[in-house]
């Protein structure tokens, strides 16, 4: 669901990693897009998915707030790592927190 919606938008995903209550997703946004769109549909598409499987009880819905930062080439494969390492940086305490926060957009 979110490669399919991600490939539809023209966006280049480097990377995802999650937790229980979030996810980190390292991806390269086309100019033709603006960042708010790209979480909007990003969202959606995912939700509408998750809301359609078997055993879904139709009810998930996502936040309200997003945090989006840029970044840089050559900051890209850090991220990517981090990005992809979430459970463990959540499980030893190690996240960094410019990455985890979070304002209500």
């Amino acid at each position: 669901m979110l490669y399919g919606k991600a490939k539809e938008l023209d966006l280049k995903v480097h990377t995802v990693g999650n937790v229980d209550d979030h996810v980190h997703i390292v991806l390269s946004i086309p100019p033709k897009l603006s960042v708010a769109d790209c979480v909007r549909h990003l969202k959606g598409a995912s939700a509408y998915a998750i809301n359609h499987m078997t055993n879904s009880d139709g009810q998930f819905k996502w936040q309200e707030g997003y945090s989006a930062l840029s970044i840089g080439e050559r900051s890209l494969e850090m991220v990517m790592v981090y990005a992809a390492r979430q459970k463990e940086h959540h499980k030893g305490r190690t996240t960094i927190a410019a990455y985890e926060e979070m304002n209500e957009m």
